[in-house]
C-alpha cells in the first residue's frame, strides 16, 4: 500500500511561499517539494492528493500547482496515470550535467574532442522542439548540427535546439567548446535534465557520417536541459556509434 501523504496541515507545512519574491510560485512550490521527496519527508509511493486539493492546502491557484506538478514529472520525482492518481517515485539515476556531455566525457578522460559543425541555423520550432522547450510552435529556435570525433574516429551526430534570445553560439565557438561549456559561460546555470536512452539501426546516411556499415546499431539520446529557474534552455537529439561508444550510470542501492 502506498504511504498516504502527511494531513493538509503538515503539508502546508512543508512549503513556505514568499509571494514577494521574484521566484515564480510554481517554482517554489516544486523545490521544496522536491527537497520533501528528497529528504524522505515525502518517499516512494507516497499518494499525492488532488492538484485542487493541494492547491488549497498550500493557497495557490490550480494553474501553478498544475505547473508545479509538471516540473516534478519532468524530473522523473513524480508519477501521473488515470485511475491511480500521482504518486511519488524513486528519483531517477541520473549523472551532473556538469559531466554529461560528451565534449566533457572525452576531455575527462584524455581524448581530444573535435567537432565538425554541420550547420548552425534560426529556424521556427517544430511542434516537437516548441513541446520540448515549452515555446510557441513557429518560434525562431537555434538549430545545431554537429559530428563529434575522437581519435580520428567519428563518435557522434548531435542536433541541438536552443531558444534564439537565449544567447548567441557561433560556429567557431562551438568547434572549440562543447554546448554546455558555451552555455555556462553565458552564465546560464544547468540545473536538471531529463533524458531517454535508446538504441536503433542507423540509417544508410547516419552510417555513411559515422563511418559504420548500413544497418549498424547506433545509441540513440534525447534530453531536455533546465536551468536553475526551471525552464527549458536546450533541447537535443543525438546518435552514437554503438560499437564505439557507451552509456555508464553509477547505481546505488537505497
Amino acid at each position: 500500500m502506498p504511504t498516504q501523504i502527511p494531513r493538509p496541515e503538515s503539508l502546508a507545512a512543508l512549503v513556505t511561499l514568499d509571494k514577494a519574491s521574484a521566484v515564480p510560485l510554481y517554482f517554489q512550490v516544486a523545490q521544496q517539494l522536491e527537497a520533501a521527496i528528497a529528504g524522505g519527508v515525502l518517499p516512494p509511493g507516497t499518494q499525492l492528493d488532488s492538484e485542487i486539493e493541494l492547491a488549497d492546502q498550500l493557497a495557490v491557484s490550480r494553474p501553478t500547482m498544475r505547473k508545479a506538478m509538471e516540473f516534478l514529472v519532468d524530473k522523473g520525482l513524480i508519477v501521473r496515470r488515470r485511475g491511480v492518481g500521482t504518486r511519488v517515485v524513486q528519483s531517477q539515476v541520473r549523472r551532473p550535467l556538469e559531466l554529461s556531455s560528451l565534449y566533457d566525457d572525452l576531455k575527462s578522460t584524455g581524448q581530444e574532442p573535435a567537432t565538425t559543425v554541420l550547420s548552425n541555423t534560426v529556424e521556427p520550432a517544430s511542434a516537437a522542439v516548441a513541446e520540448a522547450l515549452r515555446l510557441a510552435e513557429g518560434t525562431p529556435v537555434i538549430a545545431i548540427t554537429r559530428l563529434r570525433k575522437a581519435r580520428d574516429q567519428p563518435l557522434a551526430k548531435m542536433r541541438n535546439y536552443l531558444p534564439a534570445l537565449l544567447l548567441e553560439v557561433r560556429t567557431e565557438a562551438l568547434e572549440r567548446q562543447g554546448l554546455y561549456e558555451l552555455i555556462r559561460a553565458a552564465g546560464i546555470r544547468l540545473h536538471a535534465a531529463t533524458q531517454t536512452v535508446g538504441a536503433r539501426n542507423a540509417t544508410a546516411a547516419e552510417a555513411r557520417l559515422l563511418g559504420e556499415s548500413r544497418g549498424a546499431a547506433v545509441l540513440t539520446m534525447e534530453r531536455v536541459a533546465y536551468d536553475d529557474s526551471g525552464a527549458p534552455v536546450e533541447y537535443g537529439t543525438h546518435i552514437y556509434a554503438a560499437a564505439r561508444y557507451s552509456f555508464q550510470m553509477n547505481l546505488l542501492m537505497g
